[in-house]
């Protein structure tokens, strides 16, 4: 029974946490019983709902080729509107980062956040619902549904929980997000005029001529493009992750940057085969440009956040240039293999970037800075720290044994397989990346004791030592054993592959 509905339970067990935590309160203070009470049920719920995420994991069988715990009961029967569930291998490993994510967040933030803390950690297990809910909908209304309402938790986060001009960052999310979101219900409003539902398999089955695959591909782009965020798109993400709480920052680089490349391959490639086809040059051409150009902005960045930010959009290029390469490989592995490779790049990007956001907040609980300029020599005070930050650091530069390498040399071959040139300025990242993150590396952790802040700093305490650590055997887990994942993932992609490869004219 427990199996028919963990989907639903995945989903909604967090978004019902969150509604207790606003019933419960803050309490007087930080030490009291009732605030105590509220820290303990954010964890609990988050960790349950991950450890129902591994049940979720261990049931699922890798070579079946449909949807898996599948639920599907009528919504709103007068429009054919589903609630309709499942899963598959480009969809489970990202439930499984949204549910591995969160508790660390919340534990990262346990006694960090001294302002209505109920409220916060609330916004957090009903956002982690609604993700969990994008990744698992079947139905078009209902994707629509949890895709746009997950945007007001972090709207929440960021205004309330943000720095000086958070108000800006936040409205700035919300309007590029929301905005660029309202084109793709025009198009699955067009699509449920032809085949009579918003079930998204009758998306992909019904025929489609080349005009009006171009038009819905652009409106999927639109709507996708922003979340990844794709070049020239990009600009509101900078502001909100150096506006945003340090939670906020890692599930929005974690997670929520997921879901536009989760889009382009759960419903512009195979619901616009031909339209995708036929836009894949310029997608590529964006992509590349993040790898390249991103890479030479975050070299400018003073703001250790903002610097991880532009890395994060030059990392996130991999993925939609791993997609769309589809078409510029006729056969053989490599087909799969730039599918395969964007996979892994979410997940190990999601890994990396949130640790990296999380080492920057541990600096600023203590200096109330993210200047690089106001640090140095910190190895020789928080050596611990030092340790762990520069295994991150080498991770988002793509040092082979961490998770960081896969997902980016598997695009890399891809590449080969295409053009040459795509894969000679796929791998500048190497070097960039490098540039970049061993520039902050150099400038944060090491030299003599910069000022008087670093010297008085403290070493990680039990509770950043906990989050921080298993994040990094996670990043060297899927960096040195990267064959579950890629297995999970296989006979999805296959199909996939398969199913873009049939014209719909």
């Amino acid at each position: 029974m427990l199996a028919n509905y963990l989907l639903s339970i995945l989903v909604w067990l967090p978004i019902a946490g969150g509604a207790v935590l606003l019933v419960i309160g803050d309490g007087n203070d930080n030490r009291s019983p009732q605030a105590g009470l509220m820290r303990m049920t954010a964890l609990g719920t988050s960790m349950l709902t991950f450890v129902l995420s591994i049940g979720l994991y261990a049931a699922f069988d890798n070579a079946a080729t449909g949807m898996q715990f599948v639920e599907r009961v009528p919504w709103i029967e007068s429009f054919n509107v589903w609630y309709y569930l499942g899963v598959d291998g480009i969809s489970a490993p990202l439930i499984l980062l949204t549910t591995f994510i969160t508790p660390l967040v919340v534990i990262a933030g346990w006694d960090t956040i001294k302002q209505q803390p109920a409220q916060y950690f609330s916004a957090f297990l009903i956002l982690e619902g609604l993700m969990i809910g994008v990744f698992s909908a079947l139905d078009g209304l209902l994707f629509y549904v949890f895709w746009e309402a997950m945007l007001i938790p972090m709207f929440l986060i960021i205004g309330v929980w943000g720095g000086a001009r958070r108000v800006y960052a936040t409205l700035k999310f919300f309007l590029y997000t929301f905005l660029g979101s309202v084109l793709m219900l025009v198009a699955f409003i067009y699509l449920y005029l032809q085949t009579g539902g918003f079930d998204l398999f009758g998306f992909m089955n019904v025929p489609l001529g080349m005009t009006a695959q171009k038009l819905i591909f652009i409106a999927f782009l639109l709507a996708f493009a922003v979340k990844v965020p794709m070049f020239p798109v990009h600009t509101w993400l900078p502001d909100a992750h150096v506006e945003a709480p340090t939670g906020g920052s890692v599930i929005l680089a974690a997670i929520m940057l997921k879901m536009g490349g989760y889009g382009f391959v759960r419903l512009s490639l195979p619901i616009v085969p031909d339209g995708s086809d036929y836009f894949a040059g310029l997608m590529i051409a964006l992509s590349l440009i993040a790898v390249v150009y991103i890479g030479f902005v975050a070299l400018m960045q003073k703001d250790m956040k903002k610097l991880i930010a532009y890395s994060s959009i030059a990392h996130m290029g991999f993925v939609t240039l791993g997609f769309f390469l589809l078409w510029s490989i006729t056969a053989g592995t490599g087909v799969r293999l730039g599918v395969s490779g964007a996979m892994v790049q979410m997940v190990s990007h999601g890994l990396i970037s949130g640790a990296m956001f999380l080492c920057v907040g541990v600096l600023y609980d203590r200096v109330h800075s993210r200047q690089i300029a106001d640090y140095g020599g910190v190895a020789n005070t928080m050596p611990i720290f030092a340790s762990l930050f520069v295994l991150f650091a080498m991770a988002n530069a793509g040092l082979p044994g961490t998770s960081g390498f896969v997902g980016e040399f598997m695009v890399i071959i891809a590449s080969f397989k295409a053009n040459f040139w795509y894969a000679f300025l796929a791998a500048s990242t190497l070097v960039l990346g490098a540039a970049y993150t061993l520039w902050m590396v150099k400038r944060v952790i090491y030299g003599e004791v910069a000022n008087d802040n670093v010297a008085k700093l403290e070493d990680l305490n039990s509770r950043e030592f906990i989050v921080l650590t298993v994040l990094a055997l996670s990043v060297l887990l899927l960096g040195l054993w990267p064959a579950p994942l890629v297995d999970m993932m296989n006979v999805t992609i296959d199909k996939l592959v398969e199913q873009v490869g049939q014209s719909k004219l």
